[in-house]
C-alpha cells in the first residue's frame, strides 16, 4: 500500500493538485460535536442543507459506510496580485478571487475523477481487489476542511478556512472516498500562534471567537447565500464587495509562501470579472447576466441577487454618476433589487 500511495501522490500532482494527503474515513467525534454546536446556535443562517444532512456530514463513514480511507486534495488558486487592491476603487466591484475565473467545481471534479479512475485501475493491476471510490467537490455533505487538516494538508485557521504552510489560504479542496485501506498521514498542526489578522480584517465582525464563524454576518454568506434584502446594519460594511470576500484570507501571513497558480489557466481571472464597473453591472438584465457569467460560479446566484449586491456597492461609492442607473432600478420586478435601489439612491443623494 505504501508504494500505491506514493504513486497516487505523484499522479495527483501530475494532474494539477498541489496538496495531497490521506486520513481515515472514521468519524471524528470532536469534529461532529463542533458541527452540532454550530448548527444548534443557528450560525448556518439560511443554509438549511447544512442541518438537513448533518447526520451524513458528521463523518465520511456516515455518508458511505463502506469507506475506509479519505484522500484529501487541494488545487491552488493563489492570485498573482493583491486581492484587496480594489478596495480603493469604489466605482468597481470586488469579486472574490476564486470566482474570477472558470467554475472550480468543473476543473477540480474532472481532475478528481481522473485520480479516482487511476486508483481503481492500479488497485486491480496490483492484486488489491476492486476499489470502490466516490469523488466530492463542495456539493455533498462532506466537511472538506476538517478532512484536509486530518490528512495533513494544513490546519483550519482562526478564520475557519484551511491554511497551508506552502500554499497559504488559496486551495480549492476536494475529496476521494475509497474502500481501500491506505496509509494515513499525520494531521496538520495549528500554526496561527498569536496572530489575529484575519479576525481584525473582517468588515462585519463575523468571528465571535477565534476558529468560529457566524455565517449570518459573513460577507460571503450575505452576498452569495442570503436571499432577499441584506440587513441594513451590514450594507455599508459591504463596501464594493459584490460577490464573496477575500479579506480574512488575504491578510494571512502564510500567503507569503504561496506561489501564484500559473499552472492552471482555468483559474486565471477573466478580464471582465477582475475589476468590473458598477455602472455596467447595474444595466444587466437576465440575458445579459447569463452571457457575462457563463461558465462562472457566480451564475448560480442569478441576476437579481448580483444586481442587489451591486446596488449596495453603488450606494457606498459616493459616485453620483451612478444615480441614473440606480433610479432605473427603483421599480425593478425583484423586491430586494428595488429595496436596494431605494437605499442606494438615498445614500448617493445624501452625499451629493
Amino acid at each position: 500500500m505504501e508504494c500505491l500511495k506514493a504513486d497516487l501522490v505523484a499522479e495527483a500532482e501530475r494532474l494539477g493538485f498541489a496538496a495531497i494527503g490521506v486520513t481515515s474515513a472514521r468519524t471524528d467525534p470532536a469534529v461532529a460535536g463542533r458541527l452540532d454546536q454550530w448548527l444548534a446556535e443557528g450560525m448556518h443562517g439560511e443554509m438549511a442543507w447544512m442541518a438537513e444532512r448533518a447526520h451524513q456530514r458528521c463523518g465520511p463513514e456516515a455518508l458511505w459506510p463502506e469507506a475506509r480511507s479519505v484522500i484529501a486534495l487541494g488545487m491552488s488558486y493563489a492570485p498573482e496580485g493583491d486581492p484587496l487592491s480594489l478596495a480603493g476603487e469604489p466605482d468597481r466591484g470586488r469579486i472574490s478571487v476564486y470566482a474570477q475565473g472558470a467554475d472550480y467545481h468543473d476543473t477540480v471534479k474532472k481532475a478528481l475523477k481522473q485520480v479516482a479512475r487511476w486508483l481503481v485501475e492500479q488497485a486491480g493491476k496490483r492484486g488489491l481487489g476492486e476499489a470502490g471510490v466516490k469523488v466530492f467537490v463542495d456539493t455533498a455533505p462532506v466537511m472538506e476542511k476538517p478532512l484536509g487538516q486530518a490528512a495533513g494538508l494544513g490546519w483550519q485557521g482562526k478564520h475557519t478556512n484551511l491554511v497551508s504552510r506552502r500554499h497559504g489560504s488559496w486551495l480549492f479542496l476536494g475529496a476521494i472516498y475509497t474502500t481501500l485501506d491506505l496509509p494515513v498521514d499525520v494531521a496538520g498542526r495549528d500554526h496561527c500562534g498569536t496572530c489575529d489578522a484575519c479576525q481584525r480584517a473582517c468588515p462585519t465582525n463575523a468571528f465571535p471567537a477565534p476558529y468560529r464563524l457566524d455565517a449570518r454576518r459573513c460577507v460571503s454568506y450575505l452576498t452569495i447565500e442570503h436571499k432577499g434584502p441584506v440587513a441594513e446594519e451590514f450594507r455599508a460594511a459591504l463596501g464594493n464587495r459584490i460577490y464573496g470576500c477575500d479579506d480574512c484570507l488575504a491578510v494571512c501571513p502564510w500567503n507569503g509562501f504561496a506561489a501564484a497558480a500559473r499552472a492552471n489557466r482555468a483559474f486565471l481571472p477573466r478580464a471582465e470579472l477582475a475589476a468590473p464597473k458598477l455602472a455596467e453591472l447595474l444595466a444587466l438584465d437576465d440575458a445579459g447576466f447569463r452571457r457575462l457569467f457563463s461558465g462562472s460560479p457566480i451564475k448560480r446566484i442569478g441576476r437579481d441577487r448580483l444586481v442587489r449586491n451591486v446596488l449596495y456597492a453603488a450606494g457606498n461609492s459616493g459616485d453620483t454618476r451612478l444615480l441614473p442607473a440606480v433610479t432605473r432600478l427603483l421599480d425593478d420586478a425583484d423586491a430586494a433589487v428595488a429595496d436596494a435601489a431605494s437605499w442606494a439612491l438615498a445614500r448617493l443623494q445624501a452625499g451629493a
